[in-house]
């Protein structure tokens, strides 16, 4: 369904849908934050590599269970440091995906790792409550980004600003009681915006991401159409996806595959920009 009788401002594309209705959006100016220092794109991103070599779940269950323990110890408040990448340089581009952790996200995670590539995850509080802390401690581990989609994603301009703090503290508390993360990113749901709830945002600190490239995987459940639209992101881009689909989780491997070929690097958000973006500010693209 549509969000309608409520004024707000909305990037272009369609929404992320967690078992909701999704509507249409347009346009809104983008951030501007300058990069850092550039880093020498592996040789492997200059070309079509071979199909990477499958993660092997030993490893993994090895390497998370040496991390996991020191977790529940883990209490103050750590904020997430993006890697000396300048994006300016690089042919960079942001894989973003709302609305879990879920039984999917995983999976996701799994090949996202056999190619090294980071991603960002704007993540919902009660999925949070629902999947348990492991996966949103896999995610830190790995170096991805993690961000705020509210606690259980209402659109943002139909709330008093009580109820906008609400969603936004309360999945604040939940990320930063299972990994000691201050997330300082968030995305509204739906895109739905306006300058009541930027100043939520500055107040608490987190910026508003949006997108500039949206592979309208709630709708189109279609692995080869997420894959096409995908691919066609160009440099600086954020692309707008959903872990909670089993068909954007298949078309993840190709399209991470032809993006490497074409000599792209994976960032998080803030590695895009070269920081974190700046509190209530607004960004669709570097």
């Amino acid at each position: 369904m549509r969000v309608r009788g409520v004024p707000f401002v909305v990037v272009a594309g369609s929404m992320s849908c967690l078992a909701l209705g999704c509507g249409t959006v347009s346009s809104l100016p983008e951030g501007q934050v300058a990069g850092r220092m550039p880093r020498k794109t592996p040789a492997a991103a200059q070309a079509p590599a071979a199909a990477p070599a499958a993660v092997d779940p030993m490893a993994l269950a090895t390497r998370l269970q040496a991390i996991q323990p020191a977790w529940p110890a883990t209490r103050r408040s750590a904020t997430f440091r993006p890697r000396l990448l300048n994006c300016t340089m690089l042919k960079c581009v942001a894989l973003t995906f709302d609305d879990g952790p879920g039984k999917l996200t995983r999976r996701l995670l799994d090949d996202l790792a056999a190619r090294q590539a980071k991603a960002t995850f704007f993540v919902v509080g009660r999925m949070i409550e629902a999947d348990g802390p492991d996966t949103l401690r896999r995610m830190v581990a790995e170096g991805h980004e993690l961000g705020n989609h509210t606690w259980d994603h209402p659109s943002l301009p139909s709330l008093s600003r009580a109820g906008v703090k609400s969603q936004m503290v309360r999945t604040q508390k939940a990320v930063s009681a299972a990994v000691g993360v201050k997330m300082q990113i968030m995305r509204p749901p739906y895109g739905a915006t306006n300058d009541s709830v930027a100043v939520s945002m500055r107040d608490l600190g987190l910026a508003q991401i949006l997108w500039n490239v949206d592979t309208v995987d709630w709708r189109d459940r279609n692995p080869a159409v997420v894959f096409k639209r995908a691919v066609k992101a160009p440099p600086g881009s954020i692309v707008l996806m959903h872990d909670i689909h089993k068909t954007t989780v298949e078309a993840v491997p190709p399209m991470l595959d032809a993006l490497l070929a074409k000599g792209y690097t994976f960032v998080t958000v803030s590695e895009l920009y070269g920081k974190a973006p700046a509190p209530g500010g607004r960004y669709t693209k570097r």
